[in-house]
């Protein structure tokens, strides 16, 4: 494993997106476990398309504008979802000092969700992983499994600290309505916005 994977691993997880948002959504409407179960799973997000890169099922989705766009439509209608659910205080990532009124297993769905209608994901483990696996090495698909397997363990340790942080800031936030109503001002803007990009981006 080298250090250029390590790198790139952890800038393509630490820049700020959807599964970023959930988490610190998570962490500040329920606190500190709640970011750890989101965390949990955004990364579990991560198994279907990382299964379809190293199967090929990418190659699919790159090469069928159809299977495609069918995909990046779900995710954009599913992101503009949470964005209007969000911005309403009524979802499960909702910032209310009674918390979500969802439990675990909702939030987890919600993360998961959010990753597996991104197209972009699947294709990006298609171009990604490949590149730091040896043309000489016997078992491939052993090294891809490995390499998304620390890849994942990067992005729940990652996510876990934008949780923690959000849930160490809940107090302060909760005490003041006009910081909340901004929030969700502001959660729900950045899932428009993800949705947005979705729909701007061509393959």
């Amino acid at each position: 494993m080298s250090l250029e994977f390590l790198l790139t691993s952890l800038v393509i997880v630490a820049s700020p997106g959807t599964g970023v948002l959930i988490t610190l959504g998570a962490g500040l409407s329920r606190g500190r476990r709640a970011a750890v179960v989101a965390a949990f799973g955004c990364t579990l997000g991560i198994v279907p398309h990382m299964l379809a890169a190293i199967t090929g099922l990418a190659a699919l989705l790159h090469a069928s504008a159809l299977a495609f766009e069918a995909v990046r439509w779900a995710g954009i209608a599913y992101l503009l979802w949470m964005a209007w659910m969000t911005l309403r205080d009524e979802g499960a990532l909702a910032v209310s000092s009674e918390g979500a009124p969802r439990g675990d297993g909702a939030v987890i769905l919600s993360a998961i969700l959010a990753n597996l209608l991104n197209p972009k994901l699947s294709i990006f483990f298609f171009a990604f992983l490949p590149q730091f696996v040896a043309a000489e090495d016997a078992q491939p698909v052993v090294t891809m499994l490995g390499l998304s397997g620390v890849f994942m363990a990067m992005t729940f340790g990652i996510f876990m600290v934008y949780g923690i942080f959000a849930a160490a800031a809940r107090r302060h936030v909760l005490q003041r309505p006009s910081v909340l109503a901004w929030m969700r001002r502001g959660f729900a803007a950045a899932f428009a916005a993800l949705g947005a990009r979705l729909a701007l981006k061509e393959r």
